[in-house]
């Protein structure tokens, strides 16, 4: 009896799940860099807020 298909299958899922380690932060981080970059250009398109004027001038 041969184990061959069953070492060359669990080598292949092995390499898999590590690939996926290896892939899976560096698509999550890219993700959360652009929400990131998006939420600061919202913040800065954004028109100021006066909130601090009127509390100054009152």
């Amino acid at each position: 009896m041969s184990y061959q298909n069953y070492v060359i299958a669990a080598y292949g899922v092995f390499f898999l799940v590590l690939l996926w380690d290896f892939v899976a932060p560096r698509i999550d981080l890219a993700r959360q860099l652009r929400a990131a970059r998006l939420r600061a250009a919202r913040a800065q398109s954004r028109p100021a807020s006066d909130e601090l004027s009127r509390s100054v001038s009152e």
